[in-house]
């Protein structure tokens, strides 16, 4: 099964199992998640995105990402992922593709995301470098 087989879309609704799934393979997943609501935050995920992209394979999800946006100039692509078994395919690289021509097609003009350890040279292939003389940061919440 190559790229041309698989369905890749903008969705706004998703199957919670899926997303799941996806973000347990992903090492994601925390236990707390697992209570949250019944899953209903995986709606408000989904829903909430500026854009969701959903990969199929047979009616089954298999890949995801989604930007989150202020819908006027920037944009963060995040949570790219594809089932182990369907990796190495170019899936991932159709999702990011998919993702990219929704934004420009919204004139989102700046498109950043923070890569995982690793994953630099995925990306790199598609168009995205460093940002030299940037580096990501992360609230750290304070113990009690």
């Amino acid at each position: 099964m190559n790229v041309e087989e698989i369905e890749i879309k903008v969705i706004a609704v998703a199957d919670r199992n899926a997303v799941k799934k996806l973000y347990q393979e992903a090492g994601w997943w925390r236990q707390e998640d697992e209570s949250a609501g019944n899953g209903a935050w995986i709606d408000t995920l989904v829903s909430q995105s500026f854009c969701f992209v959903g990969a199929f394979s047979g009616g089954e999800m298999i890949g995801m990402g989604r930007a989150v946006s202020d819908s006027v100039s920037d944009a963060y692509i995040q949570d790219v992922v594809v089932l182990k078994k369907f990796r190495g395919r170019g899936i991932g690289a159709a999702i990011i593709q998919k993702i990219i021509w929704f934004l420009k097609n919204h004139r989102i003009g700046w498109i950043g995301l923070i890569a995982e350890p690793g994953t630099q040279a995925f990306y790199h292939g598609l168009g995205f470098a460093l940002m030299e003389g940037y580096a990501p940061m992360l609230l750290k919440k304070k113990k009690n």
